[in-house]
């Protein structure tokens, strides 16, 4: 039994051709979706593992002034966490990324505040401010300073702020 030489002839050899650059074509689009989905799911794990370790650490100081506090916490309200929001990320095109390492290192700065009565925070508001804005934050080589627009003292700690570029 013979096989026909269709590889010789004119319309055999066009269609592989155009199955090879479809198969090309097709590979570039698989690396790009799959590019796309990686670059996703590193930003959701991080953010996660952000978050756990938010938790860690709120979790390790509740735990530590558990015993201290559990008398006061029946009449006094404490922080139980921080929220920081800054409003002109748009305006200085940041990153996501630089966003939140801007975010855990203003959180670092003030994590001692968790567990604290939130009476006693509010009367020494200026010096946690003056914490906040007096620190330059160093993420990429671009040192950040920070100006707080909005300071809520709640058991959620609410901090709106505007970063500019320092030198």
């Amino acid at each position: 039994m013979h096989i026909p030489p269709y590889y010789k002839q004119e319309s055999w050899q066009r269609f592989f051709a155009g199955a090879f650059i479809g198969a090309i074509i097709a590979f570039v689009v698989y690396l790009y979706i799959y590019g796309q989905n990686y670059e996703k799911w590193l930003e959701d794990n991080m953010d996660l593992r952000s978050q756990l370790a938010e938790l860690e650490r709120q979790n390790e100081v509740l735990l530590e002034n558990k015993k201290e506090l559990d008398e006061k916490t029946k009449e006094k309200v404490v922080v139980q966490s921080i929220s920081i929001k800054i409003e002109n990320e748009k305006q200085l095109k940041l990153d996501r990324l630089i966003v939140h390492q801007i975010e855990e290192r203003i959180k670092a700065e003030i994590d001692n505040v968790i567990g604290r009565d939130i009476v006693s925070l509010s009367e020494n508001d200026q010096l946690l401010i003056s914490t906040i804005e007096n620190t330059v934050y160093r993420v990429e080589d671009i040192n950040y300073h920070a100006s707080i627009n909005q300071l809520v003292i709640a058991p959620v700690l609410k901090l709106n702020l505007s970063l500019d570029f320092g030198s």
